[in-house]
């Protein structure tokens, strides 16, 4: 099985480049991952970098450009890709190594929509409670693993990286403002009305189409809206 992956590091001179990575068919066993495959080609070259952890599609470590679309390797089976399997890191992003980028402003957006529970009651004295009903409506919203595999989907983050909150934070906003609990609306509202933090979004669903889990920013995203003009209004 061939690979075609992306080379570089921040700290050099060198200019990135493309290098060619085989796997002899002895090696890839029956439903193997991709992150599997990357490991057996770390074993090869020690200098490919790529990030990973939990394999198992929950810590969002191993988020990567996949034959031209943004995905986790280690729930992507080889089975299912074309070859040679081009492996880019993912865009938009800026490139520390190889398929490593740095994430630091894609975090950066997500604490800056405050992603907790603010309260001005008292506290209960046992918990924070909810309907069935209430708790249902965070369906959809909760489950983000902060890939980023969305947000570098996002032509509006390619070109406003700074300014515009991208699709993983804002589905985050959505999920505190629309929590029962939350006793901040105003306040999150307020923080998201300009021009460019959320109203760059032109619901063009790239974010959507990439997610791992299934989720759907674009919804998201539309539900804040919508709830920016019942604030205006």
């Amino acid at each position: 099985m061939k690979f075609s992956i992306y080379r570089y590091h921040s700290e050099s001179t060198e200019q990135p480049y493309i290098q060619a990575y085989e796997l002899a068919d002895s090696e890839i066993d029956a439903g193997m991952m991709l992150l599997q495959a990357l490991i057996k080609l770390k074993a090869q070259d020690e200098s490919l970098s790529f990030r990973r952890s939990c394999q198992e599609g929950v810590c969002g470590s191993d988020a990567m450009n996949i034959n031209g679309k943004n995905g986790l390797a280690c729930v992507t089976r080889l089975a299912d890709l074309k070859q040679p399997i081009q492996l880019r890191p993912l865009p938009g992003m800026p490139v520390i190594r190889d398929l490593i980028v740095d994430m630091q402003p894609f975090f950066k957006h997500y604490n800056d929509v405050k992603p907790w529970l603010i309260t001005k009651d008292p506290e209960p004295e046992h918990e924070w409670k909810q309907s069935p009903e209430q708790r249902a409506k965070l369906d959809g919203l909760y489950e983000c693993i902060l890939c980023g595999a969305c947000t570098a989907s996002c032509p509006s983050s390619w070109w406003n990286p700074d300014r515009f909150l991208g699709p993983a934070a804002l589905l985050q906003s959505a999920r505190f403002i629309i929590d029962s609990r939350d006793q901040a609306t105003d306040e999150r509202l307020n923080q998201l009305d300009d021009a460019y933090k959320l109203y760059r979004c032109h619901t063009i669903m790239n974010c959507t189409q990439v997610c791992p889990k299934g989720l759907n920013p674009a919804k998201a995203i539309s539900k804040l809206k919508h709830e920016m003009l019942k604030k205006k209004l």
